[in-house]
């Protein structure tokens, strides 16, 4: 499996916990996931990105 793969699937699992959770994940979060599943970001931007958006960082 390549890491690119094994990103996504990881991004699956997440989105899908949340839901199970009762969480829903913004467009732009969502996004910001499938980049980070792509291999264009890294985890610390995928980080980073969803902190600012809620005020985070």
């Amino acid at each position: 499996m390549s890491i690119a793969e094994s990103r996504a699937l990881r991004v699956e699992a997440t989105i899908h916990s949340a839901e199970i959770e009762g969480l829903s994940v913004s467009v732009d979060t969502r996004a910001d996931a499938d980049s980070y599943g792509a291999g264009q970001i890294g985890s610390n931007e995928l980080v980073d990105r969803v902190r600012a958006r809620y005020g985070l960082s």
